[in-house]
């Protein structure tokens, strides 16, 4: 098991196309997927429940990987909160 925090930077925070886009992603792996914001946590592979989230700019998240591909998917997520998400700021 993977456990990692990350503060989404990016304007928008989760709206629904890069949160759909990492979804898209990371459903094709075994390994389950958590995100936790404050005491609420949710299915990562689930569009409806990451978004039910309400992260915001500024908010700390945390994801929990567990599975025998964890690494790949940490990998993944930890590259789209860093750097990919940022395409997503002038779209709603």
């Amino acid at each position: 098991m993977i456990e990692k925090e990350f503060v989404i930077k990016n304007k928008l925070g989760f709206h629904i196309k890069p949160v759909n886009a990492l979804v898209q992603r990371i459903t094709q792996y075994k390994s389950t997927v958590k995100i936790m914001k404050e005491d609420q946590m949710v299915d990562g592979k689930s569009v409806l429940e990451v978004l039910s989230l309400c992260v915001g700019q500024n908010d700390k998240i945390k994801v929990i990987v567990d599975g025998e591909d964890e690494e790949e998917v940490i990998r993944i997520i930890k590259n789209f909160i860093e750097h990919e998400i940022f395409q997503y700021e002038h779209q709603e």
